[in-house]
């Protein structure tokens, strides 16, 4: 009777345990099948992957940016009728391939192109997880929010909501005109890219909820031309409130206005897509918007290189930037929030790839001398060039310094000097396995610029390089440093190596190497001698 009575009751308990599963089945079924309501209509619900995480790809932020909307700040979201799938991503933004195919898996382009995509691991939408949104480099001239080294999930598995996103790059992001700024009701013109960014901020801030995130905790982050933006939104008073930390990898916006790399004003980019126009005889702007798109993209291709109608990238239009992003942080008028930031050790080993011919020790002290006038013996004792090996050596690291290290350097010292919010700046310093040719036609040594993206996502299976196990151990540090940051505003948690904030130039620097550590900031003596020439020397 004993044995009977298990037996039945264990039998009870298995049809119970059963009858459970099926109802819970049921219950996801019915949950994944309820869509999510965001600004314009109704979304699909997606299947989560083995992580728990879902991905949302392809929603619009924006009204496509064609005909009359070509070169016009974002507009509002069209409405749409029904669900809208979410399995594909949007077209990229309209690019040449001068730095290779950086979207293989989603050749599609179009103007029609201001999607954005969401990974979540969030169970409700009550779970008002943190958000991490992802801004791509490229030069302001390529890259998407698909590219595949930026797939979220292996961070949205530690317990935050990724979002990447497309902005318009090249000359549909930046084109200014006196007809675009007389049109504009803030008088300004250019900045189109950077309002993109805006637009999607904007759109995560009123409709991340419904993917279980917390639009309060908003961290922006990006790589080179992705970090330029991201120091230009905490600059610009148009980002207040719209997130509350800052990541910048490789590059900032505080160019000296005596810098090879300063923004252009607003005046002088208006001649030159003035100039522009007239190689594509288009005596207004209404003409220019009437040419083919792929006509005004060759265009903007042959002309690259020119010194006269090159559009480049942001500018100081008094409106989304009205002034240099130095001297807001300088004058402590940013967007004070907490910040991470800082660069790779070889950032200029791949710029200084594309200069041909290549500096001779003579060559290079002749520039240094016509560049930095009084200043170039003093210069050439960092960097120097007795030997055509120190040449080498000292052209990519003047090169990466003027261009990426030390406006990141410039971005983290003013920020310690006038914010209130905490700063931790790192040195990264591991050297990937990445074979040369791999990064044809951008072939790099060393530490080079953008090393650190696959160790920052976790994506190491993007690439098929001999990983070691000292990559995949920073991969994961890396990642958990990052997610930490998004969660908190500090990196820090334990088991990790400490991470002390930056308190200015003689502060500790993270040095992300084979034994990460913290110590001074390897190449200090260099961004010293840069600031006293823009900012001692000139002033």
């Amino acid at each position: 009777m004993i044995t009977t009575h298990r037996y039945l009751t264990a039998t009870v308990r298995l049809v119970l345990a059963l009858y459970a599963v099926v109802v819970l089945s049921l219950i996801a079924a019915a949950s994944a099948a309820e869509p999510l309501h965001v600004d314009g209509g109704a979304i699909a619900d997606t299947p989560i992957d083995a992580n728990r995480v879902r991905n949302f790809k392809g929603i619009p932020f924006a009204a496509p940016p064609v005909g009359d909307l070509r070169w016009r700040e974002p507009q509002p979201v069209k409405p749409w009728q029904g669900e809208r799938s979410a399995d594909q991503f949007g077209p990229r933004c309209m690019q040449t391939s001068r730095l290779g195919a950086i979207d293989p898996l989603n050749p599609r382009m179009s103007e029609d192109c201001l999607y954005l995509n969401v990974w979540t691991p969030a169970n409700t939408a009550s779970d008002k997880l943190p958000v991490m949104v992802w801004i791509y480099g490229g030069s302001f001239n390529v890259g998407a929010g698909s590219e595949p080294w930026y797939n979220g999930a292996n961070l949205a598995k530690k317990g935050v909501i990724v979002v990447t996103l497309n902005y318009r790059v090249d000359v549909f992001g930046f084109l200014a005109h006196p007809d675009l700024t007389t049109e504009s009701e803030h008088h300004a013109s250019g900045n189109y890219g950077l309002q993109d960014q805006l637009a999607a901020l904007t759109w995560v801030k009123r409709n991340i909820a419904a993917f279980g995130g917390d639009p309060d905790r908003v961290t922006v982050f990006g790589e080179s031309a992705g970090s330029l933006s991201v120091s230009a939104l905490m600059a610009s008073p148009l980002g207040r409130g719209l997130f509350s930390r800052a990541i910048g990898e490789s590059g900032a916006m505080l160019y000296p206005d005596n810098s090879p790399f300063a923004r252009q004003p607003l005046a002088k980019a208006e001649q030159a897509g003035l100039k522009f126009a007239e190689l594509l005889s288009a005596h207004s702007i209404a003409e220019l918007r009437a040419k083919r798109a792929e006509d005004v993209l060759n265009v903007a291709a042959q002309n690259a290189a020119s010194t006269v109608g090159t559009v480049r990238g942001p500018i100081l239009d008094g409106y989304v930037l009205p002034v240099n992003p130095a001297e807001q942080f300088a004058k402590g008028r940013q967007n004070d929030v907490p910040l991470l930031a800082g660069s790779n050790a070889d950032e200029g080993t791949l710029f200084a790839n594309r200069v041909q011919p290549q500096p001779t020790p003579g060559s290079f002290v002749d520039q240094v001398r016509v560049f930095f006038g009084s200043q170039a013996e003093t210069v050439l004792t960092v960097y120097p060039s007795d030997t055509p090996e120190q040449t080498k050596a000292s052209f990519p690291a003047l090169l990466g310094d003027q261009l990426i290290s030390y406006p990141t350097w410039l971005w983290d010292t003013l920020q310690a000097k006038t914010g209130k919010a905490p700063i931790y700046r790192y040195s990264f310093e591991l050297r990937p396995p990445a074979p040369e040719a791999s990064l044809t036609p951008l072939a790099a040594q060393g530490v080079f610029h953008s090393a650190e993206i696959l160790y920052v996502f976790d994506n190491l299976q993007v690439r098929e390089w001999n990983w070691r196990p000292e990559d995949r151990k920073m991969a994961e540090l890396l990642s958990s440093y990052w997610v930490n940051f998004a969660k908190n505003g500090d990196p820090n948690a334990p088991g990790l190596p400490e991470w002390p904030k930056y308190t200015g130039p003689n502060g500790s620097v993270m040095r992300l190497s084979l034994q990460p550590s913290a110590g001074a900031d390897p190449h200090l003596d260099r961004y010293l001698m840069l600031n006293t020439f823009y900012f001692e020397t000139h002033n």
